[in-house]
């Protein structure tokens, strides 16, 4: 019988259809998933309408195994499904501190086979805190208060509190192996944040690690395999901990807001080739000792002393002799899991465009792009001398640094000579946003001893976008810089100021423009918690995350609804509402608690940065209640929960009644009478069908009326687009985006603007700088609005489960003649690509396998496919509309065709 199997299996034909980027939730290859596992993959094929039929995974714990198709884990055996995103594992129980391999088979459309998929791996982590056996450490009380040094704060601005310069702690252990290992996961904390490295060596790119978090509640750990880096004989771990988000400067509150001592974990399992395990674990017989870095904070900066360095420190030989032994401590929970996001990491490098040399050993450097990072620096100078950089988005009239808007940051990098010749040094727990570095203290600087280091959460990019227009490509770019530089382990609104929060109004105002930018489903995943931890026991929810603002507002704590379905929507991916459909209820309930009659009470920031044209909160607060109140309808409906569903839903269309009742004029006015009311009535559907055309025209009446100008803060501008495409006038959705005059996203440019600014007005012409500090130059929100360049102008959009179905049309218009818009799903990459001359119109577009489309064209004759008349053509299928024409496709490449311009 296995034999006739075999020979069956042989004699089937096999397809050309192939398998690429595994992933295990969201990641490849991943080190220390506490989580179940679930699979996705992406496939590839020539022709057109491919699709799996079926698949099948194996799992096991050794690559041998594998290689002979037989799975000691899990096999799923031959499933008759399309599915190809989250597979959940259903094997027994997975063992912790284990790698695991895996591979997948499919079938195509007419059930071939295709060839087994490359082998990938993840490992689990320690999955349950009764498997830490490690201890915390640090060193003593005391000790922990020596160094510290009392600082100004920067702007020479006053407070109450004290700024602290507190140094770094360098640890360290030595241990001997029998032979070399053929597997080491290491797993690491810190209250603080940590970088290790093993004989030398650093283990890992990750920075910051391991993240901000409540760290009342909720503590990750990182987790490493380190086998390449151990060696038979003697081996040394080291590690340097700083105050990071725990102990430093957090938001403009205070240092210490966490805590005010610094601690270690870590937990090493070496396996021998003879099966043999060791443990190295962090205990008192760690040593320990004050570092080079006798400063470090992220917004302080980093006072790096050479004089003090320890050559050798981390690595075996080294007399440490005269350090200081640690205190264990079990006042501190072990972590809660492994970190379940993608940490910062260096994304990019920025050469210098240009240096000014102000005064006798002190330079302005213009790094030619403003960013979130650090600068890598190269000197030669005597033992001693100081090198002080300073950082800035501006520079003042007579070529200074503008550092008002930094408020009391001071933002300084020192480093000390330590040594003769040429050195090159870079900070490691701090970092800055700025377009401008002023370095004093070399006795020489070129542009080649600079260069400008770009830090992140290392997300993938999915997005690409170019057209004729460089106004636009321009926008896109500085929207593409500011997501860069705010999604920083969380979602910040700026990087270079007291503040660098994770407010969650702005984070989801901005996550269908990220989105496309990038795969932000693990970052999210991590920040959901943050929001969730940050909830208050009432049931609202915060408006920062990790919360260090108290302050409650409808369209900042609507995000805990709004994300998880938005993630859904996106990826596919039912776990985010399950996870957190429990906090929503609470945020419902307390909602519901304070509106008694269909018009939220809750307050808000409104309609943050707009033109003094502000939106009644009440107007506000109640467009936000109906979106989560509808959204709650559909998370549920999603899971099964009718009844739930149900009342959602009849509570929506309450609110809605009473919001056209009470906050309509008859003649179609909103209450306030602001572009932005206008837009949120019409965006969040709080207006009767009948009603919409006075309402939409009123709106475009106002629009005009300002010069064709939006006077709409950062949720009027995310929306007001979209509005204007939704109701027939994407010619002035694209009047508004190629502005050049004050205020537009074209004004931004024309003054050279390299990020999206916070204010409209945050830089004018005719003023300079706005005088309120609060005006940051790299503050992503107004750029919301980016995703209209992929859904509108690319005209890709989710037509259902996670771009399984995807909606193409296009819309043409403004100055543009060409656009090339491409965004990578988990399924694969979608693409449009059009083209408009007085002759003919082209569009070519690109489905992904195992997916389908909807083109709509905006003409239904004489249209073109590869040469061929649209109705002549089998592997498609027309339908007609109101003057356009609807085709239907499935994978594969297309290109259509008709004559004239649009």
């Amino acid at each position: 019988m296995i034999a006739l199997s075999v020979l069956t299996a042989c004699s089937e034909q096999q397809s050309d259809m192939t398998l690429s980027d595994l992933r295990v939730n969201y990641m490849a290859d991943p080190v220390g998933l506490d989580e179940e596992p679930s699979f996705s993959w992406k496939l590839e094929a020539p022709g057109r309408q491919r699709k799996q039929s079926a698949y099948r995974i194996l799992v096991g714990t050794s690559p041998e195994e594998l290689q002979h198709d037989r799975a000691d884990v899990w096999d799923s055996g031959k499933r008759d499904s399309d599915a190809q995103l989250h597979i959940p594992f259903e094997g027994d129980t997975l063992m912790a501190d284990q790698r695991y391999y895996w591979k997948v088979q499919v079938w195509d459309e007419t059930g071939a086979p295709s060839p087994w998929s490359e082998m990938a791996t993840w490992s689990s982590g320690l999955m349950v805190s009764s498997n830490w056996e490690a201890e915390w450490i640090g060193p003593s009380l005391e000790l922990q208060r020596e160094g510290m040094q009392p600082k100004p704060w920067g702007n020479g601005i006053k407070k109450n509190n004290t700024y602290v310069a507190t140094p770094a702690q360098n640890y360290r252990k030595t241990f001997s192996l029998e032979e070399q290992p053929v597997r080491a996961p290491l797993h690491v904390s810190a209250h603080g944040v940590y970088t290790v490295f093993i004989n030398g060596k650093r283990v890992g790119k990750d920075e910051f690690t391991p993240g901000w978090t409540e760290y009342r509640k909720r503590l990750y750990y990182n987790s490493y395999d380190v086998a390449d880096l151990l060696q038979q004989g003697e081996n040394t771990i080291a590690v340097i901990v700083a105050d990071g988000w725990y102990r430093g400067m957090i938001a403009n509150r205070r240092q210490s807001y966490y805590g005010k001592y610094l601690a270690l974990l870590a937990q090493m399992e070496v396996e021998l080739p003879d099966g043999k395990r060791e443990k190295v674990l962090t205990d008192e017989s760690w040593k320990f000792s004050f570092g080079p870095i006798v400063e470090s904070d992220m917004q302080g900066g980093e006072t790096y002393d050479g004089r003090k360095e320890m050559s050798g420190w981390d690595r075996s030989g080294f007399e440490d002799a005269s350090w200081l032994s640690v205190e264990s401590t079990d006042t501190i929970n072990y972590p809660d899991a492994g970190y379940p996001g993608i940490p910062v990491r260096k994304v990019g490098e920025v050469e210098p465009v240009r240096l000014t040399q102000r005064a006798p050993r002190q330079w302005v450097v213009d790094m030619g792009q403003n960013y979130a990072g650090w600068v890598r620096l190269k000197v030669s100078g005597n033992v001693g001398d100081s090198i002080t950089l300073r950082f800035a988005e501006h520079l003042n009239e007579d070529g200074s640094l503008h550092t008002r808007n930094l408020r009391t940051v001071r933002a300084n990098d020192t480093y000390v000579v330590g040594k003769e010749g040429e050195q090159k040094w870079e900070p490691m727990f701090t970092y800055h946003g700025f377009r401008y570095v002023e370095v004093s203290g070399p006795n020489d600087l070129k542009k080649e001893d600079i260069i400008g280091v770009v830090l992140g959460s290392d997300l993938e990019h999915t997005g690409s976008f170019s057209c004729s227009d460089p106004l636009i490509e321009q926008i896109d770019q500085n929207i593409g810089w500011s997501l860069r530089s705010n999604y920083f382990d969380v979602p910040t609104d700026c990087p270079q100021r007291d503040e660098r929060m994770g407010w969650t109004g702005d984070a989801q105002l901005f996550f269908g423009t990220a989105a496309y930018h990038m795969n932000v489903a693990p970052f999210f995943r991590k920040w959901l918690f943050d929001i969730e931890d940050g909830q208050f026991r009432e049931g609202s929810f915060p408006s920062t995350a990790p919360r260090v603002y108290y302050r409650v507002a409808s369209g900042w704590g609507d995000a805990g609804v709004i994300i998880p379905w938005e993630l859904y929507e996106m990826y596919d991916d039912v776990s985010f509402l399950r996870r957190h459909v429990p906090s929503m209820e609470r945020w419902m309930a307390y909602l519901d608690s304070i509106s008694p009659d269909g018009i939220s009470r809750m307050g808000s920031y409104g309609d943050w940065q707009n033109l003094d044209d502000e939106v009644p909160i009440r107007v506000f607060s109640t467009a936000y209640w109906k979106q989560s109140a509808e959204l709650m309808s559909k998370i549920h409906t999603v899971l099964g929960n009718a009844e739930k569903a149900a009342d959602y839903k009849n509570l929506t269309a309450e609110i809605a009644r009473a919001f056209n009742d009470s906050l309509i004029a008859l003649g179609g006015l909103v209450e306030g009478e602001t572009q932005s009311g206008q837009i949120m009535a019409l965006y969040f559907e709080m207006v009767p069908e009948e009603r919409k055309p006075v309402v939409f025209g009123h709106l475009v009446k106002m629009i005009e009326e300002n010069d064709t100008a939006l006077s709409t803060g950062i949720h009027g501008t995310r929306m007001a687009l979209e509005v204007l495409s939704q109701h027939g006038r994407s010619d002035l959705a694209y009047a508004l985006l190629q502005r050049a005059e004050y205020p537009s996203w074209g004004y931004q440019v024309e003054q050279g603007a390299t990020t999206i600014w916070e204010r409209w007005d945050s830089q004018k012409r005719e003023v300079g700088m706005h005088e309120d500090s609060t005006n940051s130059l790299n503050h992503y929100a107004f750029g919301s609005m980016g995703e209209w360049f992929y859904s509108h102008i690319g005209g890709i959009r989710n037509g259902g489960e996670g771009y399984k179905h995807t909606l193409i049309a296009p819309e043409w218009g403004g100055r543009l003649t060409h656009a090339d818009v491409s965004y990578t799903s988990l399924r694969g990459t979608i693409r449009s690509n059009w083209t408009v001359t007085d002759q003919e119109t082209t569009l070519d577009v690109t489905v992904p396998v195992n997916t389908t489309a909807e083109i709509i064209l905006p003409i239904k004759e004489s249209v073109y496919e590869s040469g061929k008349p649209i109705t002549e053509c089998e592997d498609l299928r027309v339908l007609e509309g109101n003057g356009t024409c609807k085709v239907l496709v499935g994978s594969g490449s297309y290109s259509f065709r008709w004559n004239g311009g649009m």
